[in-house]
């Protein structure tokens, strides 16, 4: 915890209600938090006394927090909350970028925008000080009917067209969708009454307690099991927006439950390639997409994308692409590499998977061609073809990733090709 100030008591102090105050804001930046909580909150701070402030910071945490991914939504809620009297003012300022003239001082940290939702649920978006005595001011409103666009509508949108409203919006459509997928059909055998196999090691092992004689057969049936999902982003300046948003919906993807996917493997490239698997694991996805823009220091530069694959087949094929993996490749396909190297890395990796897709964004134009030299060379060597650039494409994919049969855009494009 960083060294904070002394602790101001506010002019009507009522620590019990502040502390519950506290903890709604808690419960809704998502932490789980209930009645008892906060009694036992109320107790541990009235045992700890109320002297120092990390005393009462280690006390409040040790109540509230129960999981390491809660920790960094915690320590902002705590800081806006208990440390600056005009915390309101700094909430807003990372909400919106100026209000009443009031900048953004630095990048609000993982949580730190979330923590200032839960606090500001209900509240006027105004600056109290200036809300008083301002008759003649001129007030600046901000209008927000563009921001309060039905889902359907979000859903079609560009993700460049949005604003930055619409884009938190469509982060939480996102969130809510899923990538489930069919299991495959293995050698391996479980026991089943109307299996067609016959187990015989189960069959004789139950002969030997009767005394040699068969009564029953069992049988078996095959066992499924589910392949890996391998992610391939683009994250050069062409992408950067739509590997933003789609790397968001990954996460969601990366940490729901019962989804199918035995594992989902997530690599970023522009000029090099960088494996950003561990940080979508990560259950808050402020901190995840924060690591991994950390660690992909290409983001918004060049294309590589030839030398990238190579680099993929080389080095981590064999690692992750085993048990029939599912290959998203979400480019633009300008690359500015070799043609003949990229279609070369392309069918190896097509060779190497059970199912390869390719999402490019520039499919939102009716009239795109296969014309550059890049998507000529790559476009022979997928599976299936579509569009990556908004909610309702995601939900299109999310619904054909299981149809072994789903071809998208490419037959279309592929005689376009052969025309052309």
């Amino acid at each position: 915890m960083a060294d904070y100030a002394p602790l101001t008591l506010p002019d009507d102090p009522k620590l019990a209600q502040n502390i519950t105050h506290f903890a709604r804001a808690l419960r809704k930046a998502g932490l789980p938090i209930g009645t008892g909580r906060v009694i036992d909150a109320v107790r541990a701070v009235e045992a700890a006394g109320f002297t120092r402030k990390i005393d009462f910071y280690w006390t409040l945490h040790a109540c509230f927090v129960s999981r390491p991914e809660h920790r960094a939504v915690f320590a902002q809620i705590f800081r806006l909350y208990w440390r600056d009297p005009r915390y309101l003012e700094h909430m807003m300022a990372m909400l919106l970028p100026a209000v009443r003239g009031v900048q953004e001082e630095r990048k609000a940290e993982a949580g730190e925008k979330r923590a200032a939702e839960a606090l500001l649920d209900g509240a006027e978006r105004e600056r109290p000080e200036e809300a008083q005595g301002a008759e003649e001011e001129t007030l600046i409103e901000v209008d927000a009917s563009l921001t309060m666009s039905s889902e359907e509508r979000l859903r079609s949108l560009d993700f460049e067209q949005m604003s930055t409203a619409e884009i938190a919006q469509a982060k939480r459509m996102l969130a809510r969708l899923s990538l489930p997928v069919k299991p495959i059909p293995s050698r391996r055998g479980q026991p089943s009454p109307q299996g067609a196999r016959i187990d015989w090691r189960r069959t004789l092992r139950a002969s030997m307690r009767q005394g040699g004689e068969i009564r029953d057969i069992a049988r078996l049936k095959p066992r499924p099991r589910w392949p890996n999902l391998v992610v391939l982003c683009d994250i050069s300046g062409s992408m950067s927006q739509y590997s933003r948003m789609i790397l968001h919906f990954l996460h969601a993807v990366a940490n729901t439950r019962g989804a199918g996917w035995a594992r989902v493997h997530a690599f970023t490239f522009g000029t090099r390639l960088t494996n950003i698997t561990r940080h979508l694991n990560r259950r808050d996805v402020d901190a995840a997409l924060a690591a991994a823009g950390a660690e992909a220091q290409d983001w918004e530069g060049g294309t590589r994308i030839g030398q990238c694959l190579h680099a993929f087949n080389r080095d981590w094929s064999r690692r992750v692409m085993g048990q029939g993996a599912v290959v998203l490749l979400i480019t633009d396909g300008l690359d500015r590499d070799a043609p003949d190297q990229l279609a070369r890395e392309m069918e190896r990796l097509h060779l190497s998977a059970r199912r390869l897709i390719w999402l490019n964004p520039l499919l939102r134009w009716d009239g795109f061609a296969p014309k550059a030299r890049g998507i000529a060379a790559m476009l022979p060597h997928v599976d299936s073809f579509r569009a990556g650039h908004s909610v309702a494409s995601l939900e299109d994919l999310a619904a054909a990733i299981s149809r072994p049969d789903d071809a998208g855009q490419k037959d279309r494009l592929m005689a376009a090709l052969r025309a052309g």
